[in-house]
């Protein structure tokens, strides 16, 4: 290996390193105002803070157990103003923080503002929860003990039910405002038979129509697969259904209501999904550390990668107002056992978070997934 390749694959390691050491760890906030765009309940990446550091844009817990006693300090260098971080009192770089969005500052006609409706990911994606509430959150027997989505509407910081309205302004600023690049829609799953899917075809329309923008929509396998068709027609580019938990038995341990759709209906869903959407355009989140061996994680993420769905691991965070709330984080070297060899995996299969179209794998800032990817590999095969 010549000097320069050596140089740019220690390169490369010492960044994988550190930023999957930051997310499991978190990290400790010693710097004024850092915290005021950190979220506190609610889904997707609750209790943390974007940072952008060795220039790439990702999710650190700065509010969970873990980061509390994290070795990782952010602290403002008193001589230039910036922002170091520190492993242990041994500074190991500098990082930034996306400003505030632009778009937060605005509000809907009727007084509702715009951050209650659509939150900043990362540095470039918008993304909201449409229902706010699920038919299994309230009942300790059905919820999912890692989940905080009715933490943000308790404490106000949200709504219930977002309009297609609302969301297409929501969007629309932001890509005017922020230059937004796409957008992620998640839901709570609602007692009817679509899982959620009829809403998000009606914001994803809505969304499409006032900015063009790319869209992910996220839900429960619905019972009638047609649903996938129509929610492309209306503009949904790629879709998230998430496992969360690979083995069955872990599931049923820490998910029992959603456990009740075993893994084999979502294979089933998966499969639907693929033919309409396109190997790539399906993904699931896997969250590293709910009970999953490195063995089980890794093989199901090979029949995944086979039936075309893009298997997002990310390591479990634990949340303050969960069930969940005091357990411990994944330890990196746990992390980097299954990131390591999927990166690989996903690398021969053409199949890389830079060739999605939208979503979390593309976002790619809740995992550090995308650094063991290789960037040249064969782009995927189109659907036929």
């Amino acid at each position: 290996m010549e000097t320069n390749q050596l140089i740019h694959s220690a390169i490369s390691n010492k960044k994988q390193r550190l930023l999957s050491d930051l997310q499991s760890y978190g990290m400790r906030l010693e710097t004024p105002g850092a915290d005021r765009m950190t979220r506190q309940g609610g889904a997707g990446p609750t209790d943390h803070r974007a940072i952008t550091f060795l220039g790439t844009t990702i999710m650190v817990p700065v509010l969970s157990a873990s980061a509390i006693h994290s070795p990782f300090v952010a602290r403002k260098d008193s001589r230039t103003d910036n922002v170091a971080l520190y492993h242990e009192e041994e500074q190991v770089g500098w990082v930034t923080f996306p400003p505030q969005p632009k778009f937060y500052e605005r509000s809907t006609q009727d007084g509702i503002p715009y951050w209650k409706l659509g939150r900043l990911h990362s540095n470039d994606v918008l993304a909201t929860t449409v229902l706010q509430t699920c038919i299994r959150y309230g009942n300790k027997k059905t919820k999912c003990q890692f989940c905080a989505i009715g933490e943000s509407l308790k404490h106000k910081k949200t709504i219930a039910r977002k309009s297609p309205e609302q969301l297409a302004e929501v969007a629309l600023a932001a890509k005017e405002l922020d230059g937004v690049k796409n957008v992620v829609m998640t839901t709570g799953t609602p007692i009817t038979s679509d899982r959620g899917a009829a809403i998000l075809t009606e914001c994803a329309r809505a969304i499409k129509e006032a900015t063009n923008l790319p869209i992910q929509a996220q839900c429960e396998p619905p019972e009638d697969f047609r649903w996938f068709g129509w929610m492309r027609d209306a503009g949904v580019d790629s879709l998230g259904m998430h496992l969360e938990a690979w083995d069955q038995k872990v599931r049923e341990r820490i998910m029992p209501g959603k456990a009740e759709v075993p893994v084999s209906r979502y294979l089933e869903a998966f499969r639907a999904a693929v033919s309409v959407f396109g190997r790539g355009e399906v993904s699931t989140y896997l969250l590293a550390g709910l009970g999953d061996t490195q063995e089980g994680l890794l093989d199901g993420c090979r029949q995944l990668i086979e039936i075309g769905v893009y298997p997002f691991v990310v390591p479990f965070v634990p949340v303050g107002g969960t069930q969940y709330e005091n357990c411990s984080a994944p330890s990196p070297q746990f992390m980097r056992s299954i990131l390591e060899p999927l990166g690989d995996m996903l690398s021969e299969a053409g199949m890389v978070s830079s060739e999605l179209k939208a979503g979390c794998a593309k976002c790619a800032a809740c995992s550090t997934l995308s650094l063991f990817e290789d960037a040249t590999a064969t782009p995927k095969a189109a659907c036929g």
